[in-house]
């Protein structure tokens, strides 16, 4: 399940941005270009799909969903949707971009590519996977610490009109949901130089997408799965964030190799004791892991509580809550987690005579504790 989870994930301005503007090597270009081209070649809309006779019944149904979920993401939610997802495409391979990342061992810092348009970005995408399992060999031979992931899902940010890939269809329809709203978000806002923010915004708004379109269907089963998915995330991020402001400040104070594989058992340890309702996260806790693993996780998982916080304040109005988290990034400048941030009220200050006498030893601790 895991293992689908990561398949699922976007490569944010794959395509016209990196795979064809780039200023990476000819091959790369032309090899990415040529196979991008033959995806978009090959698109077929899918109202014109779903009126074959020899449709088998379960693509027939995972299609009308993807109607209709983009439809919702449109009118509902008032994403860019144009033309993607509008269409659909059979391909052979499992996965559509094989996706590249590298960090360094001794910093919780990635390895970053530079691209017209989209500027820095901590990944790069391949549609081969030997040439992705050849750039992050060269990778770990020049230093880094690299993992390479497939992802069946990616967005052009606008450029074309992406669309449904079959691979993406294997999935069940919660994660069909999520993914399309997820794309669609790319469509809408995309900050350059930001990948991290970028990707877990559309995190959030992908499962709490998700959540609302099925009760607004009345699939009770669908509503339970995705909540569960998405509280599961809330709860991984949370533990994560914990142990990147761990790792962060032993690599300041000089960690060795042997110390940061210290933090790793113990974190995989606690991973593993994590009150986790679904299989999504749970092969952290036992895979390899490596400081590129944990910025891979991170930039989908970060401070997802934030924009969580900020759905509620907006009455669970995620169209409100959207045009709200983009109305603060595209306004201002600098860190756009703190522009979300400052969108949070204060929490209310008690009069004198609703303080607590003294504090007791377990609310101290707490407070230490953060």
């Amino acid at each position: 399940m895991s293992r689908a989870r990561r398949r699922t994930r976007a490569l944010a301005g794959a395509a016209a941005c990196i795979l064809l503007l780039s200023a990476c090597s000819p091959t790369y270009v032309l090899r990415a270009g040529y196979e991008e081209a033959k995806i978009l070649w090959r698109r077929e809309p899918i109202a014109r799909v779903l009126g074959r006779n020899d449709l088998d019944a379960a693509t027939r149904t995972k299609l009308e969903l993807a109607l209709a979920v983009r439809t919702f993401a449109r009118d509902t939610l008032a994403l860019r949707a144009d033309g993607s997802f509008a269409t659909y495409v059979e391909v052979d391979a499992d996965a559509t971009v094989h996706v590249v990342t590298a960090a360094y061992r001794l910093r919780l810092e990635p390895y970053t590519w530079w691209f017209p348009i989209v500027g820095r970005v901590p990944y790069k995408g391949f549609f081969s996977q030997a040439a992705a399992d050849a750039e992050a060999a060269q990778l770990e031979r020049d230093g880094y610490d690299s993992e390479v992931q497939p992802s069946v899902a990616f967005s052009t940010l606008g450029w074309f009109a992406d669309p449904l890939v079959s691979t993406v269809l294997r999935y069940d329809r919660t994660t069909l949901a999520n993914v399309i709203i997820h794309e669609l978000l790319h469509n809408t806002t995309y900050l350059a130089g930001h990948a991290e923010f970028d990707e877990s915004f559309a995190n959030f708004v992908g499962h709490r997408g998700a959540i609302q379109f099925f009760s607004g269907t009345g699939d009770a089963p669908a509503v339970e799965r995705a909540t569960a998915v998405w509280e599961d995330a809330l709860r991984f991020s949370d533990f994560l964030g914990r142990l990147a402001t761990q790792l962060r400040q032993a690599y300041a104070g000089g960690a060795t190799l042997a110390d940061r594989q210290r933090l790793f058992d113990a974190a995989q340890a606690e991973c593993r004791a994590l009150p986790l309702r679904t299989g999504m996260y749970r092969d952290f806790g036992t895979q390899r892991l490596n400081n590129a693993v944990i910025l891979h996780e991170l930039m989908y998982t970060d401070r997802l509580q934030l924009f969580e916080d900020l759905w509620r304040q907006c009455g669970g109005d995620l169209r409100r809550t959207i045009a709200a988290v983009i109305a603060a990034v595209h306004g201002g400048s600098g860190d756009p987690f703190a522009a979300v941030q400052g969108q949070l009220a204060p929490p209310p200050t008690l009069a004198p005579e609703a303080q607590p006498a003294r504090a007791g030893p377990a609310y101290g601790s707490m407070v230490a504790s953060r």
